[in-house]
């Protein structure tokens, strides 16, 4: 059983070692806790100085958070195990400083301290109270394919379940429901929701208020954490995605205040777009991607804007650098392109802009950053969400016989080469694993059962049992798998990319650029 009043007690102690707690208000929250708690009085017994000292050693607090959510399940404060996780969030958020203050506090140490000591401020306090989920995070499978000609990052995620594109083409389509509050997992109006059973606890959440573009923005820390420093920014205003030259001119806004950041954009439409698509937000971070990290295919040049450079990136999709001193140029001719892609036609190589149902189909995924040399920087990842009757799902998405390892949008964090796959993976490739080493008789009609849960694998199974027929120990056939599995994610990459890696795409690319005035 656990001690409620003892648990308070190291829950001030927590409060005062990480969130802030101030010795004047060490009664006020005892009290509230107390009547949370169901109980009438403290604890008298003396808190141990070991004990101090184990809580001021935490480096999460997912401890106090078990003690809490056993506390209510044993005490009828809670029913189940997802109303315990509300209640316990529920109690961080109280001991977490408001939001007022949380801004306070951010915006003096941006003044005397930098940019970078006031996001370490928000980034650890986010973790802290339990918002960042960092022990679950770390649980996360990851590795490097850096045996690929361009070296991609690749992750299975074990927080955060898969989508279907389907269903997030509905979010563009749906009209907003008047008694759903907040209206999306975005709002502003997160910030200290207590949470349901269907939407998840934000009561630990702060966000910190910016200006970008001239309009409310905010900015918070993701909580599933995909690479260093993870950041989104959010409009305060529930509207759909759409990229112009306004959002330009915002990510510019924005590495200007945290120039150690990138800030990027996913693109404004199905299939070739991020999972939320109703409501304007970015993602960023201090993380330097694969994207990021390759050189110039080619180098261009424009004459109307003759003190930018523009690049053709040697990656995987169509990529745009555009970078110089002058933020006005390189903010002007990253415009241009936005907008002359978002209007361009080519059929011969299968790029449509605009269908007969009066459908849009072209769009731009922008990252803005500063350069090591201070130039700005912004890489546009023209894309197209077609689809035909052979590629129902998208002509430039993933195709269907690799659906078995991603089958979602390919967003922006994957469209610069940081890989987020599906949990279900892990335990797939598991029993893929036994199956290639021969320790489980492969069972062929078993697997062709669509309900079996190897059954989307099992062309990849037959493929790499008949190549790798000698594979004896689960290491090896891990090795086997893996490489199999990073090839797989290149190769998605190639399909969402609008203009062929061959002397016809390299052509079409030439001939869109020229219509910017780049050659």
């Amino acid at each position: 059983m656990i001690n409620g009043k003892k648990l308070i007690e190291k829950l001030l102690v927590y409060a005062d070692a990480f969130l802030g707690l101030n010795a004047l208000d060490e009664v006020y929250f005892r009290n509230v806790l107390l009547n949370l708690f169901g109980l009438t009085s403290k604890s008298k017994e003396k808190m141990t100085e070991k004990l101090k000292e184990e809580i001021r050693s935490m480096q999460v607090p997912d401890a106090l958070i078990e003690e809490i959510m056993a506390y209510a399940l044993e005490n009828n404060i809670c029913d189940n195990e997802i109303e315990a996780d509300l209640f316990a969030n529920y109690i961080f958020g109280i001991l977490t400083p408001r939001p007022s203050e949380i801004n306070s506090m951010f915006m003096s140490l941006k003044e005397k301290l930098g940019s970078q000591n006031a996001c370490d401020y928000l980034y650890n306090l986010s973790m802290k109270n339990y918002y960042i989920r960092k022990t679950a995070i770390d649980k996360n499978i990851k590795w490097d394919a850096d045996k690929l000609s361009i070296p991609l990052e690749i992750t299975i995620n074990l927080s955060k379940p898969e989508k279907n594109n389907k269903d997030i083409a509905k979010l563009l389509s749906t009209p907003a429901k008047g008694d759903k509050y907040p209206e999306c997992m975005l709002c502003k109006e997160n910030e200290g929701f207590y949470g349901t059973l269907t939407h998840p606890a934000r009561s630990n959440l702060r966000t910190i208020s910016l200006t970008l573009g001239g309009e409310e923005w905010a900015m918070q820390y993701s909580p599933y954490l995909y690479f260093d420093e993870h950041c989104i920014l959010f409009s305060k205003k529930h509207t759909p995605m759409c990229v112009n030259g306004k959002t330009v001119e915002r990510l510019f806004d924005f590495i200007e205040l945290f120039p150690g950041y990138f800030l990027g954009s996913n693109s404004d439409l199905p299939i070739v777009g991020g999972s939320i698509l109703n409501h304007e937000h970015y993602q960023g971070g201090k993380h330097l991607m694969p994207l990021q990290k390759s050189k110039a295919l080619k180098t261009l040049s424009c004459a109307e804007y003759p003190d930018t450079t523009v690049e053709i990136v040697d990656f995987y999709n169509s990529v745009v650098r555009i970078s110089g001193f002058n933020r006005n140029t390189v903010q002007e001719l990253a415009t241009k392109v936005i907008m002359n892609w978002k209007s361009y036609t080519d059929e011969s190589v299968e790029i449509i802009a605009e269908t007969e149902d009066g459908a849009k189909h072209n769009t731009v995924t922008p990252i803005a950053r500063f350069l090591p040399d201070s130039r700005y920087c912004i890489e546009l990842i023209l894309r197209n969400n077609l689809t035909s009757e052979k590629y129902p799902d998208g002509i430039y998405h993933a195709h269907p016989e690799y659906h078995n390892i991603k089958k979602e949008g390919i967003g922006l964090i994957e469209a610069m080469g940081l890989y987020i796959l599906p949990a279900r993976l892990k335990r797939q490739f598991g029993a893929i694993e036994e199956i290639l080493a021969r320790k489980v008789p492969y069972d062929k009609e078993a697997i062709s059962n669509p309900e079996h849960d190897l059954h989307v694998h099992k062309d990849m199974i037959e493929t790499l049992l008949k190549k790798h027929p000698r594979i004896k120990d689960v290491k090896k056939a891990n090795a086997v798998l893996t490489d199999y599995v990073n090839n797989v994610c290149a190769n998605i990459l190639y399909n969402t990319s609008v203009f062929a890696k061959d002397d016809k795409g390299a052509l079409a690319f030439s001939k869109f650029l020229s219509t910017c005035g780049i050659k």
